[in-house]
């Protein structure tokens, strides 16, 4: 300790000869320098804290501050002083000030700004306005959708609606292999024409005209076997396809429908088991033809028979079709078996002749919902479209039968107009790339031609609402001429137009529901007519045996 005493005090004693050395007036300068440079330090350090601290509103931040700038100032002076004294002149250059952090206002600061009155008009006004500018909009939306056309609800419908039936009543007649294997190998074919459902049959064993050798469970060797049918069934049902069997009882004999009276009660009992066994096998529906006699003559039975096919199960919960097939040609007659027997379709003469076309389905078509109505030209007792037409108006009769409201049947090869010539069951003909010459050559393009309007017809009506369950409205209709319209909801009409005359016809068409002019869709003579040109209705050209599908959109 006492070292230490004696080191400082020959420390001080130099510090006081050295002082004693200097002018007065300079170490009083450096004195006050030294002085000043400390207080600066202070108060920046001071400062530093100072701004560390939250803005609170009150004056301390702000005191810290000026004792800064005084303590800044001072020692700048100082230090002026001292420099000026020494013979040089050291300038500081001030820092900038930096830079004020806002960091908002305080809960309490709020609290006041929110409940002055100027503050409270202004969140009314926009309140008032934001709730007047959603009221508006609603208001507007439901505006919008009352004043928009309604949309219809779809109709319902079965698949037997959504596309044509296309019947093989002979099966050795169809393919080459003439069985049932044949027929499913040519499933991709159907396909590619939009066929919804295969009416097959009749196969079953069935003798002319004996009754009690009549076998519904077994097909005839001549058509297959079980497991062939099996086959066709699975392949048909991977493509859409659904398969209906026709098991008309006496369908080789010349006995009247379901044979006689003393019979049709044993037969009528038969079938109810044939047909759970059908159905268990995958069958999709069952044709009968005579069924206004079997229905009147043994009802009870006819009823046991419609709820067998008619009504699901557990096992089987898809629809299953009934369709009867009957020989009369009266829209009446026909009108009232559809009341009468219950089933699902009924085949009919009904648009034989052809004059009475219009008449016949108007009737049936106020009289039933279009989803019973099934329309046909031909089959496998009355024979192929082209021998009972004509050659040159098979594509006029196709586009009749597939754009009439209700299901469109066809009998097997009626796609590419195939002849009966001499039987009702002639040979189907599949073209190949084969090369042909001269006639042969003309034969298989207009075999082509017919099939393409064909398909693109099905296709049509299988993607058109208009086509597939629209309205029916007559527009037309002559002894020689018909012409009408297919109209659904907002989707796009189309106009159907026939002319079966020798010569050409002019139609003047004009109703409200029509624009002035129409497009061609297709024309049985793209030439004259074809696809995509713009036609006037009210002076529609259609030349001998001519028909078109027109199409125009919805306004509104």
């Amino acid at each position: 300790m006492a070292g230490m005493n004696t080191e400082e005090t020959n420390v001080e004693l130099k510090d006081a000869e050295t002082r004693d050395a200097e002018p007065k007036d300079a170490a009083d300068a450096a004195a006050d320098a030294d002085a000043t440079e400390a207080d600066v330090s202070e108060a920046d350090l001071d400062q530093e804290e100072q701004e560390k601290q939250p803005m609170t509103g009150g004056g301390g931040g702000g005191g810290g501050g000026d004792r800064a700038e005084d303590a800044s100032s001072a020692g700048g002076e100082a230090a002026a002083a001292a420099a000026e004294k020494n013979g040089s002149v050291k300038l500081k250059i001030p820092e900038e000030a930096e830079e004020v952090k806002f960091t908002g206002l305080t809960k309490e600061e709020l609290l006041r700004v929110a409940g002055t009155p100027g503050w409270v008009r202004t969140r009314w006004a926009l309140l008032v306005v934001f709730w007047l500018g959603w009221l508006g909009m609603l208001g507007g939306a439901v505006l919008i959708i009352l004043q928009a056309p309604r949309c219809r609800d779809l109709p319902a419908t079965n698949w037997w609606n959504d596309g044509p039936l296309y019947q093989i009543g002979n099966i050795q007649a169809f393919t080459d292999s003439r069985n049932l294997k044949g027929l499913e190998q040519k499933i991709g074919s159907l396909f590619q024409l939009k066929v919804k459902g295969l009416v097959v049959g009749p196969i079953h064993v069935a003798p002319a005209d004996e009754a009690m050798s009549l076998r519904f469970e077994e097909i005839s060797p001549e058509a297959g076997n079980l497991e062939q049918f099996k086959g066709l069934v699975r392949a048909a049902h991977k493509k859409g396809i659904s398969v209906v069997l026709d098991l008309t009882p006496n369908y080789q004999g010349s006995s009247g429908p379901w044979f006689s009276n003393i019979s049709v009660t044993n037969v009528a009992e038969r079938l109810k088991s044939a047909l759970v066994f059908w159905l268990n096998e995958g069958v999709d529906g069952v044709q009968l033809s005579g069924v206004e006699r079997v229905a009147s003559v043994v009802p009870s039975l006819w009823t046991d028979i419609r709820a067998i096919v008619q009504n699901g199960t557990d096992e089987h919960p898809n629809k299953r079709v009934l369709i009867g097939v009957t020989d009369r040609s009266s829209a009446n007659d026909v009108s009232d078996l559809l009341s009468s027997t219950g089933v699902d379709l009924l085949i009919s003469r009904v648009l034989r002749p052809a004059a009475e076309h219009a008449q016949a389905v108007q009737l049936l078509y106020s009289s039933h919902i279009q989803t019973k109505l099934a329309w046909s030209l031909g089959g496998r007792t009355e024979g192929h479209l082209a021998s009972l037409v004509g050659p040159a108006l098979v594509k006029l009769h196709q586009l009749l039968l597939l754009t009439l409201p209700g299901t469109p049947v066809f009998n097997y090869g009626d796609e590419i107009g195939l002849m009966d010539e001499g039987t009702k069951f002639p040979r189907m003909l599949w073209d190949s790339d084969e090369a042909l010459n001269g006639t042969l050559q003309e034969e298989r393009a207009e075999r082509l031609s017919c099939r393409s309007f064909f398909r693109s017809l099905s296709e049509l009506r299988a993607k058109e609402r208009s086509l597939l369950f629209g309205d029916f409205l007559l527009l037309s209709n002559s002894s020689s001429s018909l012409a009408y319209l297919r109209v659904w909801d907002q989707s796009e009409r189309y106009l159907a137009a026939f002319n079966w005359a020798e010569e050409a016809a002019a139609l003047q068409l004009s109703d409200a529901a029509l624009p002035r002019r129409a497009a061609v869709v297709l024309s049985t003579n793209s030439s004259s007519l074809p696809a995509d040109s713009s036609v006037d209705l009210t002076n529609l050209q259609l030349g001998p045996g001519q028909a078109a599908l027109l199409r125009f959109p919805y306004a509104g």
